[in-house]
């Protein structure tokens, strides 16, 4: 096993985050050459294997359940690690008729959903929410092109420290009142997006397979295996976002010049040239 602290990374890395033992062995059979990290001071682990396809070192975590602890922990896997992007990957229950089991949620942004103030008049909310990357959630709209066994929805995403297991109940009406356009929900995503948010060096962007309509069908569903498959689901378009997933290698400085995206492209404006122009890169981007 490596020392996390010495192990060199030479390759960009993205890290994949899960919360259930189910979601991390979905996420894991898309990955080769896998070896154990495990952070000196915090004893926390990840397995960074590679991705057929990508050009990254691709770092997998199994957090266990919650927002909160979500969120601890992406804070420090985002600090060690040095990610380019953070995905959370996994299961949800659907909050949309037409949404169904099986099928996967992008998220086009994360919802806190708990968050407000309760006044004689009533509740009033006080919502936090956090975009999706617009690099990852236009490399999961292409990817999922290519994958015609998935049916992929991208919409908001709510995330709370709860599950949700009756269509009836308080908070689903909440949900319908104040995050209507909301398709799943979930209990970590805001976490991940937040910590990701904080630290600001890491795109983020949570993925979820639809296991249940969160509602009381919610056990049924889940004995038949649902949350295996939609696990599934949401790993393999995880994977195909990450082999389409281009990241900005250098920061924008001043008004001409561009982040590399990787290839060899040269920025040749307000230059004259006559004849074939043929250039050469002998160093990394700067």
């Amino acid at each position: 096993m490596s020392d996390p602290v010495s192990d060199p990374v030479s390759d960009p890395v993205v890290v994949i985050l899960t919360a259930l033992a189910l979601e991390y062995a979905a996420v894991r059979t898309h990955l080769t050459g896998r070896e154990e990290l495990v952070h000196a001071e915090t004893g926390t682990r990840v397995e960074r294997g590679r991705l057929a396809g990508a050009d990254w070192a691709v770092a997998l975590a199994e957090l266990g359940e919650g927002a909160l602890n979500t969120a601890a922990l992406t804070t420090q896997l985002v600090s060690w690690l040095r990610p380019r992007a953070v995905l959370f990957v996994g299961v949800a229950g659907s909050l949309k008729e037409d949404i169904g089991i099986g099928d996967v949620v992008v998220g086009t942004k994360v919802y806190s959903v708990h968050g407000g103030k309760q006044t004689p008049e009533g509740f009033l909310v006080r919502p936090e929410a956090w975009p999706g990357s617009n690099a990852l959630v236009q490399a999961a709209r292409s990817a999922v092109r290519e994958l015609p066994g998935v049916r992929a929805h991208f919409k908001p995403i709510a995330s709370g420290d709860v599950v949700l297991a009756d269509s009836g109940s308080g908070l689903a009406r909440h949900l319908r009142e104040h995050y209507n356009d909301a398709a799943a929900i979930e209990t970590e995503g805001s976490g991940a997006a937040h910590a990701a948010h904080l630290d600001g060096r890491a795109e983020a962007l949570v993925i979820r397979g639809i296991s249940d309509h969160a509602d009381t069908g919610k056990p049924a569903a889940d004995a038949s295996g649902s949350q295996h498959w939609a696990a599934e689901q949401a790993a393999a378009v995880a994977a195909e976002v990450l082999r389409r997933y281009r990241v900005r290698r250098d920061a924008t400085e001043g008004p001409h010049r561009v982040g590399w995206y990787g290839g060899d492209h040269v920025d040749l404006r307000n230059g004259t040239f006559y004849g074939t122009v043929i250039g050469k890169r002998t160093g990394p981007p700067r």
